[in-house]
């Protein structure tokens, strides 16, 4: 069952739990991907994809801008990127998502910098080479659809994702982080609007 409350990944079982279903077939690639991107950078955490997602099913992925600190379990965190994280973003995102009536099946989770490494701060290199693996990325996911980028490291992606031999439709949105809610209320408050846009005829 899916949660029907925020920040349930609090909860360290919560956490175990979900672990023990990164081998379901439809996670399994994502899995083995995450393990890749870890191994590239060891001095990093990368976190896993959500098995309550749509992992390869998903038809709209969105494609965030870097893990933060609760994502990592040496920092408190679940191990994974997730709407069910205990921060103020991931909050945001399971409120919208519903709001926008986004259903999870559909949907995967991803950041455009796949690597935590304990500072929010972007280099023009990471974002670089987090750009080539979101190409990797999408050539896991046969029914995407969608692209969504959430947030402006997020977008320098679109231009790569556009010039990919495939059909899909891009969107781009504001952040819904704590940040933006207090510095730019209303881009915060336009972006369930602009995530319901991805099951326009879907």
């Amino acid at each position: 069952m899916h949660p029907t409350t925020t920040r349930t990944l609090r909860d360290a079982e919560e956490c175990k739990r979900r672990q023990g279903l990164l081998d379901l077939p439809h996670i399994r690639p994502l899995t083995d991907f995450t393990k890749k991107l870890r191994a590239e950078k060891p001095e990093t955490f990368v976190p896993c994809f959500d098995p309550l997602d749509g992992g390869t099913t998903a038809r709209v992925l969105f494609l965030f801008e870097k893990p933060g600190p609760k994502t990592s379990p040496d920092e408190g965190g679940s191990g994974f990127i997730s709407r069910d994280n205990d921060d103020h973003t991931a909050e945001a995102t399971f409120c919208f998502m519903r709001d926008a009536g986004v259903p999870r099946y559909k949907t995967v989770l991803w950041n455009v910098i796949p690597w935590w490494n304990g500072t929010r701060k972007v280099t023009n290199a990471e974002r670089n080479a987090g750009i080539e693996r979101v190409e990797q990325l999408i050539r896991l996911l046969p029914l995407l659809g969608c692209v969504v980028f959430v947030g402006g490291h997020a977008a320098r992606a679109k231009a790569k994702v556009a010039g990919l031999a495939m059909d899909l439709r891009l969107v781009e949105s504001y952040h819904p982080s704590p940040i933006v809610k207090a510095t730019a209320p209303e881009k915060w408050t336009s972006i369930p609007g602009r995530w319901a846009q991805v099951m326009d005829g879907r």
